[in-house]
């Protein structure tokens, strides 16, 4: 067995121990739906203090009130639209959090958008730049801005969400699938430049067929009763983000893998 299934096949087995996120405090975009919002519900779970950043303040309020209704550390809320976010505002936001926090353990990227399944011949470029600004600039933006607070961490963690369509592009999956490919790279970079440097360590992990609203726009015709739901896929982020992942650096995972 390669070291990358080890670690894939060590990811998908992992039990999570109840207190491993104790004091730990975990930056999740997109949190309001889908896989964010579970996988902030199952931190918290896990005694995580959880910042809740998305678009749309009542979806992360409706998370603020489930994390507390079940007990778990207060949340703190960044409604930020990614969409239209700039550097200053991400570095803004850090000050914030330095302030309140004086570091951050770990990030989940989650927030994406699909754009459009169409040939490239075809692709609005309107749409190309506003799938690249939220899934790879606003990315890159956060990260650079928080890179101070994650170093501040004894152990902190840096995950994106990729996509099997960044690993191997596939017809008219577009500015998506290019965006994935970026974040792969991006990841790539930064778990090398950090290796040495620091205590972050940097992966990817794809999610793969799941049961939310952007797979639904994606495959329309589908069942999603077919699919896994986000709570069912938790397993790998818990291990990827938490302290039993000291040692694992650059990899790429699949939640499902085939």
């Amino acid at each position: 067995m390669s070291e990358l299934s080890s670690v894939n096949a060590q990811a998908l087995a992992y039990q999570c121990p109840a207190d491993a996120f104790k004091d730990r405090i975990i930056l999740v975009t997109g949190a309001g739906a889908g896989i964010g919002r579970s996988a902030a519900l199952t931190l918290a779970r896990h005694g995580s203090t959880v910042i809740l950043l998305g678009r749309t303040p009542e979806k992360l309020e409706k998370v603020y009130d489930e994390i507390k209704a079940a007990g778990g550390p207060e949340p703190a809320l960044a409604p930020v639209n990614l969409a239209v976010a700039r550097p200053e505002d991400f570095q803004e936001l850090a000050g914030l959090f330095d302030k309140e926090f004086g570091r951050l353990d770990g990030i989940l990227h989650n927030a994406s958008v699909l754009g459009d399944i169409t040939p490239l011949e075809r692709y609005g470029v309107g749409t190309w730049d506003s799938v690249m600004q939220v899934n790879v600039n606003s990315a890159f933006y956060l990260t650079q801005a928080m890179l101070p607070l994650l170093r501040a961490s004894d152990d902190a963690r840096l995950l994106f969400t990729s996509s099997s369509v960044g690993r191997k592009g596939r017809a008219f999956w577009g500015a998506y699938a290019v965006s994935k490919a970026a974040t792969e790279n991006l990841a790539q970079v930064l778990a090398e430049e950090l290796e040495n440097t620091s205590n972050i360590r940097v992966n990817t992990l794809n999610p793969g067929g799941t049961r939310t609203d952007m797979r639904a726009l994606a495959y329309p015709g589908e069942d999603p009763q077919t699919l896994k739901t986000p709570d069912e896929i938790m397993a790998p982020y818990l291990f990827l983000l938490g302290p039993d992942s000291r040692d694992v650096n650059g990899e790429s995972i699949d939640a499902q893998p085939k």
